[in-house]
């Protein structure tokens, strides 16, 4: 009877073992496929990315690195003011950074000018259209009167591409949310218009700056927080609608005197250089922490694998800006998931030193990392939410992708790390040198 029970111990154990090494090698898998997709992007069934690179849909590249366009506009009117001129700069640096530009750069200059430069934008038409626009956006009746005044009654409007009824085609539109009081004096606007059918009349025309961006007809009231806005448009031109109407109007008119546009302060090898610098890095920190940490070390390469690949996808997916300085938030952030690590290996060798197992050690070093770790990766998080919203230009791309970059972090030490180690202990590592050279205490072993 004992020896069938020892036998069933083992098998299951040999059971553990297996499920364990499948495990990790999955991991390693996902963590080898992550990094093709998020760097040289899958096309699958239809679904296509073109990875971090791809010039449509990967990351935009700063100003210093991708040249751009400079543009330099004049106030139409006489000795604007001190206040309309930090008016104007600050729709400028919101129509940028909800154009996804968040390192645009922007000045004031004598006698109401005001420069911007925008990076990767070579088509200086498009830019001075976007920023130069007074974006007065109206909802009017039939007969000119005005119902809503974007100024006053909208609340927010977003890009969005997909059906806008039940049975339509997917198109590119832009969503308005009303204010309360807005929503009543839609409804009442639509439920005229629709009892005007047998005239005609029974529509709403949206303007933006006097001209019909859509004019949808109405057949009955319409009381709803929000409405659609859809046309003629493509992703980009609705993209644009969007910001301009969420930027508020400017104070305003603006003149374009000048507008050029300019070449890479630093080239494309700037770049090139600068991720081959960051790969050298990367690749001698993982032998540094072989070395250091021997198996747990091994575990940490992982686990920053699975780091790169999320951060590359996640630039590439959100169209981050990257400059020099965004490189830098970047490479900060590595050293940060890097840390986490060391924090909580180092706690693990502390717990084996006093004699403790190593499935023990594992538990009670995480335990013991994680409020060292969650403190000082919420503290920068917290100074990088700070930075965007008081920074212009280079500080906001550093703080984009620090704050990036730390999120993932903590998601990979805290969730990857501790997931890939548990799945270690269950092979039944029982050699202590093979985790760290250390002799363990007096007193026995703790499970």
């Amino acid at each position: 009877m004992v020896k069938i029970e020892i036998q069933t111990k083992k098998g299951m154990e040999t059971q553990m073992r297996k499920k364990s090494v499948i495990t990790l090698c999955f991991v390693v898998a996902i963590a080898v496929i992550l990094n093709i997709v998020a760097f040289y992007g899958f096309n699958l069934a239809g679904f296509s990315y073109g990875g971090m690179f791809d010039e449509e849909k990967g990351i935009r590249k700063g100003i210093d690195i991708a040249g751009g366009s400079v543009i330099t506009f004049q106030a139409n009117t006489d000795a604007p003011t001190e206040d309309q001129m930090k008016s104007v700069e600050s729709i400028f640096q919101t129509r940028m950074t909800n154009a996804g530009y968040t390192e645009a750069r922007i000045s004031q200059g004598e006698n109401g000018k005001i420069t911007v430069e925008i990076p990767s934008v070579t088509n200086t038409d498009e830019a001075a259209e976007l920023l130069g626009n007074t974006a007065k956006l109206t909802f009017n009746d039939a007969d000119g009167n005005i119902v809503l005044d974007g100024a006053t009654d909208i609340k927010d409007a977003s890009y969005e591409y997909g059906p806008i009824d039940q049975n339509g085609p997917s198109i590119p539109h832009v969503k308005v949310e009303f204010n309360t009081e807005a929503q009543q004096k839609f409804a009442e606007a639509t439920k005229n218009a629709a009892a005007r059918s047998g005239e005609n009349k029974n529509f709403i025309a949206i303007q933006m700056d006097g001209e019909n961006i859509s004019t949808p007809s109405v057949s009955q009231e319409i009381n709803s927080a929000s409405c659609v806005i859809s046309g003629s448009f493509t992703p980009e031109t609705a993209e644009m609608l969007a910001s301009q109407i969420k930027s508020g109007q400017l104070p305003f008119d603006l003149t374009v005197i000048s507008k050029e546009t300019v070449g890479a302060e630093l080239g494309p090898e700037a770049l090139k250089m600068s991720l081959i610098a960051a790969a050298i890095g990367i690749l001698l920190i993982m032998l540094f922490m072989v070395i250091m940490y021997r198996i747990p070390g091994l575990i940490a390469d992982i686990s920053l694998a699975i780091y790169v690949g999320l951060i590359g996808l996640a630039m590439g997916v959100f169209h981050v800006n990257l400059s020099l300085s965004g490189i830098a938030g970047i490479v900060l952030s590595i050293g940060m998931a890097v840390d986490a690590d060391c924090i909580i290996f180092e706690r693990m060798k502390e717990e084996l030193r006093i004699g403790k197992t190593i499935k023990a050690s594992v538990s009670s070093g995480f335990d013991k990392a994680f409020s060292a770790i969650l403190d000082s990766n919420v503290t920068t998080i917290i100074s990088c939410v700070v930075l965007y919203i008081s920074g212009i230009g280079a500080v906001t791309g550093f703080a984009t992708t620090l704050g990036i970059g730390v999120v993932l972090s903590m998601f990979t030490a805290i969730v990857i790390t501790k997931f890939l180690l548990k799945q270690l202990v269950g092979i039944g590592i029982e050699n202590r040198s093979l985790f760290y050279s250390t002799k363990a205490k007096k007193g026995g072993a703790e499970e």
